[in-house]
């Protein structure tokens, strides 16, 4: 077995220690975060931080990285408070991977990696037309972390497109159908096989193990 304190994790390597640091905690969804600036410049950025905070209201959070530079993502949602959270699938796994690629603001990722952004409903973010699950979201709260100068971007989901064939009874979503990846570590993707499904966890229907 080997053990690392925290001495020993800040004694890595800076790359290996981010490996590391962002492995240990498991699989991540993985998604694309789009917007629209108010000058009409689309941009799409790979998200492995999404996270459930609710369900009524619908809200989900995510955390944005200090803004010592442009942060294109959260500088476009503060300003007009909508973006998209689309999933990512098997078939463009090394598009979304490359939107991570660091171009001036007028530069589109969608255009540099080869995706597509669609535009429904006159929702004002875009949507990504490759995505098999896509929700549009209005901003709602930022919460800044000091001990590192993140942030927690918060909004309320407003839209969710799906396929029918991907919406199981009870409400839950089939994602294996809609071949939703997942993320270890900066860049490392996963495909999804058949979980196991239990009933809600009460202490008079406990099982014995």
């Amino acid at each position: 077995m080997i053990t690392l304190f925290k001495d020993d994790i800040n004694a890595i390597h800076r790359i290996e220690r981010l490996n590391l640091i962002n492995s240990v905690t498991g699989f991540k969804p993985a998604n694309l975060v789009a917007t629209k600036s108010k000058d009409g410049h689309s941009n799409v950025a790979i998200i492995s931080s999404i996270v459930h905070l609710g369900s009524d209201p619908g809200l989900i959070g995510f955390i944005s990285r200090p803004m010592t530079v442009s942060r294109h993502t959260a500088e476009n949602i503060f300003v007009t408070n909508f973006y998209t959270i689309n999933h990512v699938n098997a078939d463009i796994i090394k598009k979304a991977h490359w939107t991570s690629v660091d171009v001036p603001k007028e530069v589109s990722e969608f255009e540099i990696c080869g995706l597509t952004p669609k535009y429904r409903d006159e929702f004002y973010a875009p949507f990504v037309q490759e995505s098999h699950i896509s929700i549009g979201m209005s901003f709602v709260e930022q919460l800044p972390i000091s001990i590192n100068n993140t942030f927690m971007i918060i909004g309320k989901i407003e839209v969710i497109y799906l396929d029918s064939d991907y919406r199981l009874s009870q409400g839950n979503l089939d994602l294996i159908s809609a071949d939703t990846v997942a993320i270890s570590g900066l860049d490392t993707y996963h495909s999804i096989s058949q979980g196991v499904q239990l009933p809600y966890a009460k202490l008079e229907n406990k099982p014995t193990f």
